[in-house]
């Protein structure tokens, strides 16, 4: 029973993600709290399917109303063909013109997603929004990262330019399981365990703006009674840093 083995692989990672690296996910969610606090903004990125911890935590029940997603046509897992989503992530100069062209400033947050941190568009954004005086903050795989040249000009990948670094942990490739009779291994842990290190984030923000007796800007489900009107009255107070109405 492999999905057995899978559960357990999945478990164990996110164990040890968190054991390992809750030192650099409570830095990152006093930044979090303290950017909101400041009536900046929040941001998250992933290329493909790394964009998925993205779709993850914004206009979610029970999460953060003001974490912007920034969401490329030509990287989201509609896209056709999908193997254009890998030549794009490789292309100088796209990083810049999508960092430039989603209200990114100085004094926000940018969380980057890319489990490998080699391709160029993760790269060249964490480059570019340290220079616009933007903290920077990388969920990889050190393991996978540091077995892969880098794709950027630079030669840089993405924890080595990025102000605070989150291991997720996995395995080179990501994919985590083996079967006899196939050379591949399946099963990749990313999503699972970067979903989970980005909510477990999230919580410690919020966690963190109480302490500062800050009332969160937390999603109540708009299937429970009063949560439309309670969502409404956050959009209002935050519309100037919500970006994905």
């Amino acid at each position: 029973m492999q999905g057995e083995s899978y559960i357990r692989i999945v478990t164990e990672c996110i164990d040890k993600a968190w054991t390992t690296q809750k030192d650099n996910i409570l830095t990152a969610a006093a930044w979090v709290a303290e950017t909101i606090e400041k009536k900046k903004n929040v941001f998250v990125f992933g290329c493909s399917h790394a964009g998925i911890l993205a779709e993850e935590v914004f206009y979610r029940t029970g999460g953060l109303a003001v974490i912007n997603p920034i969401f490329f046509p030509g990287f989201m897992l509609n896209t056709r063909p999908i193997t254009m989503t890998s030549a794009l992530e490789r292309v100088p100069g796209l990083g810049k013109t999508i960092l430039n062209q989603n209200h990114v400033g100085e004094g926000d947050v940018l969380i980057l997603h890319s489990v490998s941190g080699r391709n160029t568009v993760p790269v060249e954004m964490a480059i570019e929004a340290k220079a616009m005086g933007v903290r920077t903050i990388c969920i990889t795989n050190l393991d996978y990262s540091n077995a892969v040249t880098s794709r950027h000009p630079s030669g840089k990948r993405l924890f080595e330019v990025c102000d605070l670094v989150i291991d997720n942990c996995g395995e080179k490739g990501d994919a985590a399981v083996k079967l006899d009779g196939l050379e591949e291994k399946i099963g990749p842990t990313s999503t699972a365990v970067g979903t989970a290190l980005l909510n477990a984030l999230v919580i410690e923000s919020v966690e963190k703006m109480i302490a500062d007796g800050i009332v969160p800007p937390v999603f109540m489900s708009a299937n429970l009674d009063g949560g439309d009107e309670h969502n409404a009255r956050i959009f209002e107070e935050y519309k100037d840093n919500i970006f994905y109405m």
